[in-house]
């Protein structure tokens, strides 16, 4: 019995040994900047950036092989620092960006012309009639962007649409990347007017399947002084970076399909 304890303790011993050697001689070295590199990145391994993970990018910098801002998450400060650990200068701020939704076609507001029972999911209800929604440019609301949001700035509202939670948001992009729809896009934290609409059809279609949909009017393109906005392929757009935030195209839209937060703000703080 001790003769058999004696030969395991020594041949774990043994293991033990050529395991420590084996692990120092086929050990693979780190580069030390990409190691400082992950430690400032935020840690979220969200993928956003489009390598494996927080260290992938780190390794990518690190090589030169990616930007020192590379990281949208942890957004100019992060670029600062690593920029600092790569010896370079970090590029301009760039603008916070957010998630917006482009269609307000929810329950009641868009026509459904048959009932989806299928996956919850918005690729295989796209492909089946759009999940049974009229509109075949809207949201179809089974709510892929809401699962795959890593930072929980989404969530589906009650009229079946996702809202977006400013604060939570980190302008990743996933969920637009996620939208089979592309209904969903990212705008400059600055902007507050925004074309809720996503359909290219022909007005008088849009009247037929939305309450709410652009129907290529022009009045929104008349309105604006600062030559904003302008249709094109039906559907009115807003050049966010000559947009005044003045909120005339969204008094004149006869669709009420043009949003302006910054009204909404008012309104909900005079309340």
């Amino acid at each position: 019995m001790v003769e058999a304890i004696l030969s395991l303790g020594g041949l774990g011993l043994v293991f033990g040994v050529l395991l420590g050697v084996a692990a120092r001689k086929f050990a693979v070295e780190k580069d030390p900047k990409a190691v400082k590199i992950t430690e400032v990145l935020p840690g979220a391994n969200c993928g956003a950036c489009g390598f494996p993970g927080c260290s992938g990018l780190a390794a990518a910098i690190a090589k030169g092989e990616a930007p020192v801002n590379g990281c949208k998450v942890g957004g100019a400060a992060v670029a600062v620092r690593v920029a600092e650990i790569m010896g370079v200068q970090a590029a301009g701020d760039e603008e916070r960006r957010i998630a917006h939704l482009l269609c307000r076609g929810g329950h009641g507001v868009a026509v459904q012309r048959a009932k989806y029972e299928g996956l919850t999911d918005c690729r295989s209800a796209a492909a089946f009639g759009s999940g049974g929604k009229a509109c075949s440019f809207g949201c179809v609301g089974l709510g892929n962007c809401v699962r795959a949001c890593p930072f929980g700035a989404l969530s589906l509202g009650p009229d079946g649409l996702p809202v977006v939670d400013k604060e939570k948001c980190t302008g990743c992009g996933i969920c637009v990347k996620t939208c089979p729809k592309g209904v969903l896009a990212l705008v400059p934290a600055h902007a507050k007017v925004f074309v809720a609409c996503s359909s290219k059809a022909p007005g008088r279609e849009v009247r037929q399947v939305c309450r709410v949909g652009c129907i290529a009017c022009r009045i929104c393109e008349k309105t604006c002084e600062s030559d904003a906005i302008h249709v094109a392929d039906n559907l009115a757009r807003n050049d966010y970076a000559k947009c005044s935030n003045c909120g005339r195209c969204a008094e004149k839209c006869p669709q009420k399909i043009i949003v302006n937060e910054q009204a909404q703000e008012k309104q909900a703080a005079a309340n």
